[in-house]
């Protein structure tokens, strides 16, 4: 199910980021640095979230 980026409040959002963002553990860069790449690639429409109901989780995927 996708999920409008600005359907979610702005502290939400940075979370759910975040989260994608250092999931992987193996990107040694700026986690600031990461986030702001990603909400510039929410706010263009190169990527949007997923969300999957059965497990629960969200994912940021390229559109």
């Amino acid at each position: 199910m996708r999920i409008p980026h600005d359907a979610l409040q702005p502290d939400t959002l940075a979370a759910v980021v975040q989260e994608f963002v250092t999931r992987d553990g193996t990107d040694h860069s700026s986690v600031e640095q990461r986030v702001a790449a990603v909400m510039r690639q929410l706010v263009s429409g190169d990527v949007e979230i997923n969300f999957d109901p059965e497990t629960e989780t969200c994912n940021i995927v390229r559109v």
